[in-house]
């Protein structure tokens, strides 16, 4: 299967919209298009993208990393650090407030701290290596540390750790929180909010920009738009019709089958932002057979064309839009290499791979494979995949829902059979798959930790440690060289290749921020 059909009619009558001038449109509301629908408003509890949009809008964090992946202060005055690296003291800077204006103190920071690191990997590296964390005063809080950990600011300025109150951070980890209390430069508006149609935001009075050029997630956070609203357009020819009438002013992700349109339109814009992209990746659910079989995976594994994955939602696009030979690590970052990859540029042979199937003790378990029907690019690789599990003689149950219906039942540890899951496809940000010790698809800490799907691989998570003790980068090189070749052997998920989707934007537009996750602040219209 190397192709979705999806100029049908709607697509084609989208594009026939392009020609047609922009209706008028209040000035000071943005009107943005994600990716998929705000099922979720915790971006502690989910890892979905569109609640990180969501986050970023809504809160600000510590530090910021810039576009050199560089952190820098945010909420943040500064810090001091003790000559033996065991103490890290965070001033705050003054006139910090939530959006009901009450200030923000260190204590607010501490639990949010400490909410957020029971879900991410970084994170919950950096709490195990403080022996406290304590709030000193109102604007100070320390970290003490049973060992060195050089990267805390990098760390709380690279992983969504959004400040929020403490009352709300104090909600368990595991538990989406209900209240939102703005720490960034737009307010939640609640009233508003309809899932499945729209989220709706205000620009916060209470909140104090730095005085400094925005840079990815760092610097001044200018709100120009009172309002910005996140309109869950699912189906792309309503959502390119939209945009070309100027009804939507930003679309996040439109399908490269219309993007050549969208490029002869002089109204419209289209870039990639992010140059990181992402990796999709095959998740699978360690929990329950056949997929809590390292055998069964890797059989898997040597029947997908990364190639394959990346046509079919590309197209003709896939060589300016997509890259195959990706490993675990970000294409073109440091620690990217070529360990272990024969395992994915090998060429493809089914009857191998068959053989491999029936040699991992594969006992016709059913296995349900989890599509979203309002995630295109993932869609069109879920469907590549079913095929190719039939194809191997795979018993498959192929379930298409809704994104927010997908990333709700993936947090499900029950078994397949009882209403559970076994694979999913998505992609991570490639900033999220940059290090050894922040991605997290190589974690292997198991049912209390992990990403969805619960990997448990402790010799993985011992390289891990040994990386954020390595002291140079030649040995750090060398420890991911590791990761990557027992990746291979684990199969924690399968790399699809690296995706680097554009996003569509009226050309009135300026100010649009360089970042894998769009950012509503910084954008104003001319």
């Amino acid at each position: 299967m190397k192709r979705r059909t999806v100029l049908a009619t709607g697509a084609a009558a989208a594009l026939g919209a392009l020609a047609r001038p922009a209706v008028a449109q209040t000035p000071n509301v943005l009107r943005f298009v994600p990716q998929a629908n705000l099922s979720s408003l915790d971006p502690i509890w989910t890892t979905a993208t569109v609640a990180y949009e969501h986050g970023y809008a809504v809160w600000d964090t510590l530090y910021g990393l810039d576009e050199k992946l560089e952190p820098k202060p945010q909420m943040a005055a500064g810090h001091t650090e003790s000559a033996d690296g065991l103490t890290f003291t965070i001033t705050l800077r003054d006139g910090l407030k939530f959006g009901d204006g009450t200030p923000v103190l260190a204590r607010d920071c501490v639990q949010s701290i400490m909410r957020w690191s029971k879900r991410n990997a970084m994170g919950g590296t950096l709490m195990e290596r403080t022996q406290e964390l304590v709030a000193l005063d109102d604007k100070r809080l320390e970290f003490r540390m049973k060992k060195r950990f050089p990267i805390i600011a990098y760390v709380l300025g690279g992983e969504g750790c959004f400040i929020m109150p403490e009352r709300v951070a104090k909600t368990d980890a595991f538990t989406q929180i209900t209240e939102i209390v703005a720490s960034g430069p737009f307010k939640f508006l609640p009233g508003d909010y309809v899932s499945g149609s729209m989220a709706a935001y205000a620009k916060n009075e209470h909140y104090t920009p730095r005085q400094e050029q925005p840079s990815m997630w760092a610097g001044g956070k200018m709100a120009y738009f009172d309002r910005v609203e996140f309109k869950i357009l699912p189906d792309p020819a309503t959502a390119s019709a939209a945009l070309a009438k100027g009804e939507v002013d930003w679309w996040e992700n439109p399908l490269p089958d219309l993007l050549p349109q969208l490029r002869r339109n002089k109204a419209l814009k289209s870039e990639v932002l992010d140059p990181l992209g992402a990796l999709g990746v095959i998740r699978f659910n360690h929990l329950h057979a056949p997929c809590n079989n390292a055998a069964f995976r890797r059989a898997l594994l040597s029947a997908v064309s990364e190639r394959e994955m990346l046509e079919s939602y590309y197209g003709d696009l896939t060589d300016e839009l997509g890259r195959t030979g990706a490993g675990f690590f970000t294409a073109n970052t440091p620690y990217a290499s070529d360990a272990g990859m024969e395992a994915m540029n090998a060429p493809r042979d089914l009857a191998k791979s068959k053989k491999l199937l029936a040699e991992s003790g594969y006992k016709g378990e059913e296995v349900v494979l989890m599509s979203p029907s309002d995630q295109p690019n993932l869609f069109a690789a879920c469907n590549v995949f079913n095929d190719t599990l039939k194809k191997l003689g795979v018993n498959v149950n192929y379930q298409v829902m809704d994104w927010g219906t997908l990333i709700a039942k993936r947090a499900g540890k029950q078994a397949p059979q009882a209403g559970g899951w076994s694979i999913f496809i998505t992609t991570w940000g490639g900033i999220n798959t940059v290090t050894p010790g922040g991605s997290p698809i190589l974690r292997g800490n198991g049912e209390a930790a992990s990403w969805f799907g619960w990997a448990t691989m402790p010799e993985m998570e011992k390289l891990r440690d040994n990386w954020f003790d390595a002291p140079t980068l030649d040995a750090q090189k060398e420890i991911a060289r590791k990761m990557q070749i027992l990746a291979f052997q684990e199969v924690p998920v399968i790399p699809t290749g690296m995706w680097f989707s554009p996003t569509a934007y009226r050309s009135n537009l300026t100010g649009i921020i360089k970042s894998g996750t769009p950012l509503m602040w910084g954008v104003r219209r001319s």
